[in-house]
């Protein structure tokens, strides 16, 4: 037996750099190394667009996502390389932001 995809996901220009699954939700949330983070369904429909906020040094800090997670309740929480974490609902707005100096694996 050969192992097939269940669907294609479409929309990223350069490599993916980070992805989660929310089971839960039937989403999958992924980032790329240029940014943005986008939101598909397990079906392969690109549903969202997740774009860090303005900062006072210029939207280019948000372009780097490292890590993301979302829970069940529909949160999708990421960490950007320049240290700037970044609180989302799944329908794309941003609840929250917090910056750390610290290194985050």
């Amino acid at each position: 037996d050969f192992a097939t995809p269940r669907a294609i996901l479409t929309g990223h220009d350069y490599e993916i750099t980070c992805a989660t699954i929310c089971a839960e939700l039937g989403l999958v949330i992924s980032g790329s190394k240029e940014g943005p983070c986008l939101i598909h369904s397990m079906n392969g429909d690109l549903l969202r667009t997740l774009e860090g906020p303005v900062t006072l040094e210029g939207p280019e800090n948000c372009l780097r996502p490292k890590l993301i997670q979302a829970s069940r309740e529909g949160h999708c929480v990421i960490y950007y390389e320049n240290g700037l974490f970044c609180v989302f609902s799944v329908n794309g707005r941003l609840q929250a932001t917090m910056e750390t100096n610290d290194k985050i694996k």
